[in-house]
């Protein structure tokens, strides 16, 4: 990749609060060591940049994986996610997970859902035993 490509690349990570480094492999393997970033050392072959997001994991694989939409000549060899390593296939799959402010979203929403059934039910029986006593009130004046 030209420098003006690994600039985009860095802008465009930089704008999520995302960080990208191009490093030596021997140091990367080194500073690895008896870390979780120790599942990685196999792929560190060859030219190997590495992004680092600190929030969210999806985030990063999303924007790496923007770029590359643009620009053939980067390849993703891997990453580490929670601790893990994940192949090539593994990180497209990842990347196409929502965000984790959604998913926190959506976890909110299957909680509150039964809540909500709940309420709504309590609420219909009492209002239709409401209407109950007011018809049978209305039956008795009459």
């Amino acid at each position: 990749m030209t420098v003006a490509e690994l600039t985009n690349l860095r802008r465009l990570l930089k704008s999520s609060s995302l960080e990208y480094s191009v490093v030596k492999n021997t140091l990367a393997k080194i500073a690895s060591q008896d870390t979780v970033m120790a599942a990685a050392a196999d792929s560190l072959k060859g030219p190997v940049g590495i992004a680092i997001g600190y929030d969210d994991p999806v985030l990063v694989l999303k924007k790496v994986l923007e770029f590359k939409k643009t620009n053939e000549k980067l390849q993703v060899k891997g990453a580490v996610v929670e601790g893990n390593f994940c192949g090539p296939d593994a990180v497209k799959e990842i990347a196409a997970l929502p965000s984790r402010e959604i998913l926190l979203s959506m976890l909110a929403g299957a909680f509150q859902a039964p809540l909500s059934k709940l309420a709504g039910s309590l609420n219909a029986t009492v209002t239709s035993f409401a209407y109950a006593m007011e018809s049978l009130k209305s039956t008795k004046n009459n």
